[in-house]
């Protein structure tokens, strides 16, 4: 779970040892998002979009959180993907979509030494010479 979503996440799942928590970390977390095949950040994006067309924005913002904290998604991509998801699940569950993404950059960047475009201003991603680093050019 912390892999997928970030340190310490798995630390406040409610719920402790039942049948459904132990199958989420056992199954889920450890066998289909550990599975060779997919990376972690494609899973997430196929996440996104499924929590995007159920129109939860606190699974939404979860999601994107973990994008952030895992450096796999810019705050940029995030608000790439709600405007491309709002054409295939519609307008109405991408503005949910777009609450979830704007809450998890909002408290990802907030005291954070992040700019307004949310890149760390001790990294903004350039070798010096005008050329991206491979990290910058992969995002």
């Amino acid at each position: 779970m912390d892999q997928v979503y970030g340190p310490g996440f798995s630390a406040g799942v409610q719920g402790g040892h039942d049948p459904f928590t132990d199958e989420t970390v056992n199954y889920l977390f450890a066998q289909v998002w550990g599975r060779p095949g997919l990376s972690v950040r494609d899973r997430r994006l196929l996440t996104l979009g499924v929590a995007a067309t159920v129109g939860r924005p606190e699974l939404v913002q979860i999601i994107a959180t973990g994008g952030l904290v895992n450096d796999e998604l810019t705050p940029d991509q995030l608000r790439e993907a709600v405007l491309h998801l709002a054409v295939y699940t519609g307008w109405c569950k991408a503005t949910a979509t777009h609450a979830g993404v704007t809450a998890a950059v909002e408290a990802h960047t907030a005291g954070k030494g992040h700019s307004a475009d949310g890149a760390h201003t001790a990294d903004r991603g350039h070798t010096g010479d005008g050329a991206h680093t491979a990290k910058e050019q992969t995002r």
